[in-house]
């Protein structure tokens, strides 16, 4: 059945007295109540897993140790929670990380202390976004966690190596979970059409439905389920103003409503995004994105860039990134590329979002497609190592500045030639320091108009070093 308000599906079970009881999401509802009923993270769940002995309350190291679960929203870390907090004689305790501070830390901790004593409970604390406590809450875990009092189960989607504190992850086993595949998502639809505590066979799902569910949930558990209740909601209203199902109706308790393309993409029309302005995501995506363009591929590149304007990151961001890109990686292969990529930034500052992507697209593609070469800042980088290993004498005495008085005295800028009145406007006379002479820095590539400079630079070297 169906609110006529809200569009929430509810079971005659839910109405007691003339009132119904407040709905409870779907995702919720279908919440694994063990780990054979978790889809996904295979990894994580062989038999004698640390996982599986934490959750079965085994005896040994593992059986009482506190865990870190790490990964992409969606994937299971608020379900093997509940999962581990099943185990016999355990008190579950759930915290937000967003709302809770240190003394509701400590408190959780008296009441664990006093339930393990006096009662023989193990209180398993889960305390979800650990990565948005600071310090001085992360170390009021510790004499728990430490001392055995609790069971921590934190969740982060951010590097636990750069967001969880070093004395609590050295004492908590750190599991990694993966992003779903469309075959754990998959399943996990099915098996909610069918369960009682879902959709308990009350819809079918077309293929075209599946796909697009599947697709723009991103391997998101939850927005897969989310996504699927509302979907059926919409096909319920539909079906009920269309007298869809009356057949089915006649050899069946209750009709069976198919759900739609068309369903689906009233319910979600815009695929999730992972995406975070400090995290990992956001530094993968630039990452790709970067050797996406060293490596010319620009669809690649175009796809990265798509999800970050998606994302709504900085476009001034990713007019950085490109002017770097167009220097580090293009260099003197094509020296016009840096200009498309200032150009591009300028534009950003100037006229903004949404235009600005345009001018984004076409440094991305010039870059991409352009020849490489990091020749130039590879040169840079070899002279810089040697002036820290103390290379590098005194600056020859024709090339010292001789434009304040007394300077000729000194000997600065004796005999020095200047360039403009020699033939080609190149002049032969030492520029390096002594312990310098001959030294190639620069090693042009043959890509591009590099392979132009290439051919000049020999003959330039040839007459430079042809001293007097």
């Amino acid at each position: 059945m169906t609110d006529p308000l809200t569009g929430d599906l509810f079971s005659a079970a839910d109405e007691e007295g003339g009132g119904r009881r407040r709905h409870v999401p779907l995702a919720v509802r279908m919440r694994p109540r063990n780990l054979d009923e978790v889809v996904g993270q295979q990894h994580l769940l062989d038999q004698g897993s640390p996982l599986r002995i934490l959750t079965e309350g085994s005896r040994g190291p593992a059986g009482a140790s506190s865990v870190i679960l790490y990964g992409p929203p969606g994937t299971g870390k608020t379900t093997l929670a509940h999962v581990i907090a099943r185990g016999e004689s355990r008190t579950f305790v759930e915290l937000s990380a967003i709302r809770a501070g240190v003394k509701d830390v400590r408190r959780v901790m008296d009441q664990a202390l006093e339930d393990r004593d006096l009662h023989g409970r193990t209180t398993v604390l889960f305390l979800d976004e650990i990565h948005r406590f600071n310090k001085a809450q992360q170390d009021a875990l510790l004499p728990g966690v430490e001392n055995g009092w609790i069971i921590l189960v934190a969740a982060t989607t951010e590097n636990p190596s750069f967001s969880v504190v070093s004395p609590l992850l050295s004492r908590s086993l750190l599991l990694t979970l993966r992003p779903l595949t469309d075959e754990d998502t998959g399943a996990l639809i099915d098996r909610s059409l069918r369960d009682e505590r879902g959709l308990d066979s009350s819809f079918t799902l077309d293929d075209d439905a599946r796909g697009h569910i599947l697709r723009m949930a991103g391997g998101d558990a939850r927005r897969v389920l989310t996504t699927l209740e509302a979907a059926a909601a919409v096909a319920a209203g539909r079906a009920e103003a269309e007298g869809e199902g009356a057949e089915s109706a006649e050899t069946t308790d209750r009709p069976l409503v198919t759900i739609t393309a068309e369903d689906a993409e009233q319910a979600m029309d815009h695929a999730v995004q992972r995406y975070d302005r400090d995290g990992d995501q956001h530094y993968d995506i630039v990452s790709a994105f970067i050797k996406s363009l060293r490596g010319s591929d620009p669809d690649a590149a175009l796809h990265y860039l798509a999800r970050m304007v998606v994302a709504g990151e900085d476009p001034r961001f990713i007019a950085r990134r490109l002017v770097i890109a167009a220097g580090e990686e293009v260099g003197m292969a094509d020296p016009s590329a840096l200009q498309t990529a200032m150009a591009a930034a300028q534009a950003v500052q100037l006229i903004g979002m949404p235009e600005a992507r345009i001018l984004l697209a076409e440094a991305t593609v010039h870059i991409a497609t352009a020849p490489k070469s990091n020749a130039s800042y590879r040169a840079l980088d070899a002279a810089i190592a040697d002036v820290r290993a103390g290379r590098g004498g005194p600056v020859p005495m024709h090339l010292r500045d001789a434009h304040y008085s007394g300077a000729h005295r000194l000997g600065h800028g004796r005999s020095y030639v200047n360039a403009h009145e020699e033939p080609h406007h190149v002049a032969a006379q030492q520029y390096p320091p002594d312990d310098l002479l001959d030294v190639d820095y620069y090693r042009p590539t043959g890509n591009g108009q590099e392979r132009a400079v290439a051919q000049r630079l020999e003959k330039l070297r040839a007459i430079v070093r042809r001293r007097s």
